[in-house]
């Protein structure tokens, strides 16, 4: 009886946990993921184009409309740098990333880096989702992704 009992709980709070463990690990472990890279040598940038793979909400579906229509009209995107190190050029070094709990389902992170020597920080936030972690805004020294797609 007693096993029982102790089995439903494990359970209840397994299912009402929050989904920090969701697919993709901790807010931490995707923000590592995604700036680890940058320190390999030759790594040209994520496909950021690939907006499902980084972005939740307002802002995937704000940069996956702005790739199709600059596609169509054959000029360059809006978001023409990469936003998780805010340049077109890179040469990152000293690279930290931290990333905290804001809620359930909701996180915030830093990152802070050189590119060719001077100092850089991004700061980032996410969201939790089926498919992992994902990023909601990016905020850098040339602003705010959620502004520059007129988003609130």
């Amino acid at each position: 009886m007693i096993a029982r009992r102790i089995m439903g709980l494990a359970l209840t709070l397994l299912l009402a946990a929050p989904p920090l463990m969701a697919q993709g690990g901790t807010p931490q472990a995707f923000l590592d993921s995604i700036y680890r890279a940058y320190t390999e040598k030759g790594f040209k940038g994520h496909p950021y184009n690939l907006a499902e793979r980084y972005f939740a909400g307002p802002l995937r579906e704000a940069i996956e409309k702005d790739f199709a229509e600059s596609k169509k009209r054959g000029e360059a995107p809006m978001l023409n740098g990469d936003p998780f190190i805010d340049a077109q050029e890179t040469e990152i070094a000293n690279v930290a990333v931290t990333a905290w709990s804001t809620g359930p389902t909701t996180a915030m992170g830093v990152a802070t880096f050189t590119n060719f020597g001077k100092p850089q920080r991004v700061t980032l936030e996410l969201v939790s989702t089926p498919a992992g972690w994902r990023i909601t805004e990016i905020k850098a020294p040339s602003g705010s992704l959620r502004a520059m797609y007129k988003l609130k």
